[in-house]
């Protein structure tokens, strides 16, 4: 199950798989036990709710995963699930309890098991054992508590192959899944590969899959998509993966086995500047296998932090990136990173123009944020100020910059997305009428008509803009 958590960003624009659980779920039935996803924050239940699905369910095992932001609410849910019936066996796994799993054990009685990495053979394996009335000792890849201490067992090899990934999709309530932006949609999700052997200090994706990338058939993943679109009508995909275009040979491969399926799907990605500059001669193809959005992480106008971040990229590249993802009608998103340590207001300032000269369609400030987990961490820990992961979620700041306080850092976002969004209501208004129009149109209006982007924006100008941008349609329609 997922825990109630809503940070009040991620879900503006739709409802979205947890895709995890589906092959945690496929995972759970080859250990020969009946499975079920119920997920709360999907279907927007709160405590109550969740109190009364979990006491019709009457499940022997309970199992959730967590990212640091979730990571209080996933620990609560577990010990709802003990008050309810003290034998259940709760079973925790996720990035965050992977690397705290001690600081996790020591402040909950109601969490049995942490599931290390790489969840699927070691829940299968774990549940086997725990059914056979077996030593978990001998499960690796997990952590537990034994006479007082904990227990780590052997690490576990990452899965040589994930074309056979045991996924679980009749478990969802697929109803629950849509995205806001297109009409009559319905919300998938698919994971063409698992990893990135990139250096970016920031991310916790390629310390969770050890700097290793493996890629699955296309072939595969291809006819797994046209199941999901015959099958259960999803028509909306997100491809998961942290980097999906590592290998050209391979990308083009999936991208012409789409082409050739020739389904009325669309396709959401995220990857890396260079990637989308070296296949310059082949975005044609996104566009025609369905991709309609591509996101790419910019980060910063300082060429020394990307540096600093060993992002690999250059900051020239991102404009490059935009120019060709233009050229083929598919919507781009620039997401940008401020707060830094040593950030000053005229380098977030710097990064605020930079997002207006390389004008994205749609353009994201994140907060940095220090992962209890990552490297340097400790360093960082004089400049912390928030300790409740809740807001661990590169939404809310949680340090006190050298140069700035944490106000001051909100504002300073603030400012940059009226200043972005101000100048793009014309520009999303005076384009020709394409799917791309209607699409960036209709994701501004939910934007702007969000409570929480209200209240953490201020009204003031911004709240202005649905209004205008309907004054405006209704002059076109004239």
């Amino acid at each position: 199950m997922t825990p109630p958590y809503h940070s009040g960003v991620d879900e503006i624009a739709g409802r979205w798989i947890p895709l995890g659980l589906v092959y945690l779920a496929g995972a759970a039935r080859q250990a020969k036990l009946d499975a079920e996803i119920y997920d709360a924050m999907a279907k927007g239940h709160a405590y109550p709710e969740i109190e009364q699905h979990l006491r019709d369910s009457m499940a022997d095992y309970v199992a959730s995963s967590a990212i640091t932001a979730t990571i209080n609410d996933a620990v609560k849910t577990l010990e709802l699930a003990k008050r309810i019936r003290p034998d259940t066996v709760t079973i925790l796994g996720g990035v965050h309890p992977t690397f705290m799993f001690d600081e996790v054990l020591a402040n909950s009685a109601a969490v049995d098991y942490i599931v290390i990495g790489e969840g699927e053979v070691t829940l299968r394996h774990l549940l086997e054992v725990l059914e056979a009335g077996g030593d978990p000792e001998m499960v690796a890849g997990i952590a537990f508590r034994r006479d007082g201490a904990v227990v780590k067992t052997a690490r576990r090899n990452l899965m040589e192959t994930l074309d056979d990934l045991p996924a679980a999709w009749d478990l969802l309530d697929w109803g629950d899944y849509y995205s806001l932006v297109i009409p009559d949609s319905r919300m998938g999700a698919i994971s063409t590969s698992r990893g990135c052997d990139q250096d970016c200090t920031f991310c916790s994706q390629q310390k969770l899959w050890e700097k290793t990338w493996r890629a699955r058939d296309p072939r595969k993943v291809a006819d797994e998509l046209e199941y999901l679109h015959t099958t259960h009508h999803v028509n909306v995909f997100m491809i998961t993966d942290e980097y999906p275009t590592r290998s050209r040979e391979r990308w083009e491969a999936l991208l012409d086995a789409l082409i050739a399926k020739g389904l009325p799907v669309y396709l959401l990605m995220e990857t890396r500047a260079a990637d989308s500059i070296r296949d310059r001669d082949i975005v044609w193809k996104y566009r025609k296998a369905g991709i309609i959005y591509v996101s790419i992480g910019i980060e910063t106008a300082d060429q020394a932090t990307l540096d600093t971040m060993r992002k690999g990229m250059f900051v020239e590249e991102a404009k490059q990136v935009i120019d060709i993802l233009r050229e083929q009608e598919i919507v781009s998103e620039g997401s940008f990173m401020v707060g830094f340590p040593d950030e000053t207001s005229d380098s977030i300032k710097k990064t605020m123009q930079l997002a207006q000269h390389y004008n994205p369609d749609i353009a994201n400030f994140f907060t940095f944020t220090p992962w209890p987990y990552a490297d340097g961490y400790n360093d960082l820990k004089p400049l912390i100020r928030v300790h409740d992961y809740a807001k661990y979620n590169m939404v809310d700041p949680v340090i006190e910059l050298c140069n700035m306080s944490i106000f001051q850092v909100e504002v300073a976002i603030a400012d940059g997305y009226r200043r972005f969004y101000m100048g793009k209501v014309i520009e999303y208004m005076t384009m020709k009428a394409t799917f791309k129009r209607d699409y960036l149109m209709r994701i501004t209006k939910l934007f702007m008509g969000s409570s929480f982007v209200m209240k953490k924006l201020g009204i003031g100008i911004l709240g202005k803009i649905p209004a205008k941008m309907e004054e405006m349609r209704r002059g076109r329609k004239g």
